[in-house]
C-alpha cells in the first residue's frame, strides 16, 4: 500500500524551489529555462472542426533523434488550450526536464465527454477528440514514446475530472492519470439529481440587465483562442445534453469505473487539492477508495483555494511524480535535469 503525501524527496525540493521562483523570482538564486510554446492547430473529425493546442518541445529536440515521453494537461471550464502556458507556469515547469513533450490541448466547456444528444448539427464527441485525435495528431507529427507507458495525463478542475475518466475509460491509453482541483464528483451529482437522490440544482436569480450583460460577455470571443467558431463562451459550450439518462452519467462516473476495474489494470493515480477548496471531498474520497483497495498512488492536499495561485504550486509537483512514473514504467532511471543559471 502505497500513500505519498508528498512526492519524492527530489520532486518536492524542485516543486518547492520553482514555487519560490514564480512567486518571489526575485528571491530564488536559481531558475530553470523556460521552454517556448507551439500552437499547433489541426483538424478533429471527432468534433469537426478545426482545433488546436500548445506543445512544449525539450530544448535539443530539433538537434536530436530521440522519442520521449509525453504529458497531456487538461484546462478547466471556461479555460482553453491556453491556461496551462500563459496561466500556470508550465514552460518554466517543462524547462526542468530534457527528456519531456508536454501538450495542452482544448475542449472547450464540454466536461470531457461524448455528448449523448446533441444538437443544431454540432458534432460533440470530445472524448474522442482527445483519445483519437488529439493523441494520434501529437503521435503522428513528433518524435513521442507512443505507447501507454510514455504517456500520462492530468488536468485542474473539469480537466481533473477529465482525466481521471477518460483515463480509466481508457487505462490501456496511459501509465499515470493525475488530478488537480478535480471535479471528481460531476458526473455522480447529476445522476443523483436524475434518480431524485438529490435535490435540483438551482438557477442562479440575476435581472433582465445581468442576463443581458452576461448573455453579450458569452458571445464576445476571446482572441487569445482564435479558433474560428470556437472563441467565445458561447460557441465553446456544446448545445444538447451531456447525458440524457442517469445510466449515461455512470458511464463518465470515475467512482462507478474504479470498481470496475482490476487492480493491475489501473494506472497509476496522482490526486492533490487544497485545503479551502469544496471540491477536497471528492479527492478524500477516491484517495480512501485507492486506499482501500491497496492501489499504490500519490496524494497530496496543501493549503490553497480554487485558483491559479494553488495550481502554480501544484503542477510542479504533478509533472515530477507523473514524469518519474513513466520513466519508471519505460525501464529508465528518473533523468530530468534542472537547467539552471545563476542571477
Amino acid at each position: 500500500m502505497t500513500l505519498r503525501l508528498q512526492t519524492s524527496a527530489r520532486a518536492a525540493a524542485v516543486s518547492a524551489a520553482l514555487v519560490a521562483t514564480l512567486v518571489a523570482s526575485s528571491a530564488a538564486p536559481v531558475a530553470a529555462e523556460p521552454l517556448e510554446l507551439e500552437t499547433v492547430e489541426f483538424f478533429s473529425p471527432a468534433v469537426d472542426r478545426t482545433m488546436k493546442y500548445n506543445i512544449v518541445l525539450p530544448h535539443d529536440y530539433d538537434g536530436s533523434n530521440e522519442r520521449y515521453p509525453v504529458l497531456y494537461l487538461l484546462h478547466g471550464l471556461t479555460q482553453n488550450y491556453t491556461a496551462w502556458g500563459l496561466s500556470n507556469g508550465t514552460p518554466f515547469y517543462a524547462g526542468l526536464y530534457d527528456d519531456l513533450i508536454v501538450v495542452m490541448p482544448d475542449a472547450g466547456n464540454s466536461w470531457y465527454v461524448n455528448w449523448t444528444a446533441e444538437e443544431g448539427g454540432q458534432k460533440n464527441n470530445w472524448e474522442d477528440h482527445i483519445i483519437t485525435d488529439v493523441v494520434n495528431h501529437v503521435d503522428w507529427n513528433f518524435r513521442t514514446i507512443a505507447r501507454r507507458e510514455g504517456r500520462a495525463i492530468t488536468g485542474l478542475s473539469m480537466g481533473g475530472y477529465g482525466a481521471i475518466t477518460l483515463g480509466l475509460r481508457h487505462p490501456e491509453m496511459f501509465i499515470s492519470i493525475g488530478s488537480t482541483s478535480g471535479a471528481l464528483e460531476h458526473a455522480r451529482q447529476i445522476a443523483r439529481r436524475m434518480r431524485g437522490e438529490s435535490p435540483p440544482r438551482q438557477a442562479q436569480q440575476r435581472s433582465a440587465a445581468q442576463e443581458a450583460q452576461r448573455a453579450a460577455q458569452r458571445r464576445r470571443p476571446n482572441p487569445l483562442i482564435g479558433i474560428d467558431g470556437f472563441s467565445s463562451q458561447a460557441e465553446r459550450s456544446p448545445d444538447g445534453q451531456e447525458f440524457p439518462t442517469a445510466e449515461d452519467a455512470d458511464a463518465y462516473d470515475p467512482f462507478m469505473l474504479i470498481a470496475k476495474l482490476d487492480n493491475d489494470a489501473l494506472p497509476h493515480i496522482y490526486l492533490d487539492c487544497g485545503t479551502e477548496d469544496r471540491l477536497i471531498a471528492g479527492a478524500r474520497e477516491l484517495a480512501t477508495i485507492l486506499l482501500e483497495r491497496d492501489v499504490p498512488f500519490d496524494y497530496m492536499q496543501m493549503q490553497g483555494a480554487h485558483n491559479a495561485a494553488y495550481w502554480i504550486q501544484s503542477i510542479g509537483r504533478i509533472t515530477a511524480v507523473q514524469y518519474e512514473v513513466m520513466q519508471r514504467a519505460l525501464g529508465q532511471r528518473p533523468a530530468g535535469r534542472r537547467r539552471a543559471r545563476s542571477n
